[in-house]
């Protein structure tokens, strides 16, 4: 699968497993006070409950580099959103049909990260692995949502692809974005059955963020393999956690 799992900060256990369970029918492997683990479909999600968490550093724009969202695949994404609505969850961005032929939306889950839903195979303008996107498509529409993909912003697209190459990674497809004055870029780096999706912004300045295990919301990938690119920031739980070059946090399950 390549991303074994997405690794979150949490200050309610039940709470957080109830918010997955009920709008991502995600099911629960295990569940403790402290820590729970749930299914979704291509990866786990590995919930860790922090105590006087720091206050995070992570903003809702684009243009900061490092991780930016966890999307799923949906083959319901009204039915989700009118539930999302009903329970009183924050939006971030309502339904669109974007870039791709596919309707995405954006919403945070309770403790900050940021979530993407998207329906629809996407479209892809640039294809450069004919064989990954046949195996993308051919995951087909989910039964129930099914983790797809986290994004990152970068400075160095190059430099992105060949840090990531060494996780077994490789350049899959792209999106244009023709209305973004900004040069925004979304391309696709694709090992197993989910993805990097990638943003460049070649006509804007990014701004950078200094690398955080003790703050709510996203901790960081946990990916498939035997050896870390990264440089080591640090531990979660008993796992060396490690920054790629433009900070997303990552952990190697066998490293």
């Amino acid at each position: 699968m390549a991303i074994e799992s997405v690794l979150l900060n949490v200050t309610d256990i039940a709470r957080s497993v109830d918010f997955y369970r009920r709008h991502f029918d995600a099911r629960v492997i295990e569940q403790s006070g402290d820590r729970a683990v749930l299914d979704a479909v291509t990866a786990a999600l590995v919930l860790n409950r922090i105590d006087a968490p720091a206050e995070s550093t992570w903003v809702g724009d684009d243009l900061q580099r490092g991780f930016r969202h966890v999307g799923f695949k949906v083959s319901d994404l009204d039915a989700r959103v009118d539930a999302l609505h009903a329970a009183g969850v924050p939006f971030h961005l309502e339904p669109i049909h974007a870039e791709g032929d596919v309707r995405i939306t954006f919403f945070y889950d309770p403790d900050g990260t940021l979530l993407e839903l998207v329906e629809g195979p996407l479209q892809y303008h640039e294809v450069y692995d004919r064989e990954a996107v046949e195996q993308d498509w051919g995951l087909g529409d989910p039964d129930r949502p099914r983790f797809d993909h986290v994004a990152e912003t970068v400075e160095d697209l190059e430099a992105t692809k060949e840090h990531y190459g060494k996780l077994g990674y490789g350049l899959m497809s792209g999106i244009h974005q023709p209305s973004d004055d900004r040069g925004f870029e979304i391309n696709f780096l694709r090992h197993g059955d989910s993805s990097l999706e990638i943003f460049t912004y070649d006509k804007a300045e990014k701004a950078s963020r200094t690398p955080q295990l003790d703050a709510p919301g996203f901790v960081a990938v946990a990916f498939e393999g035997e050896q870390a690119p990264g440089t080591a920031v640090g531990t979660a739980g008993d796992r060396e956690v490690y920054s790629g070059p433009d900070g997303l946090l990552y952990v190697v399950a066998n490293a």
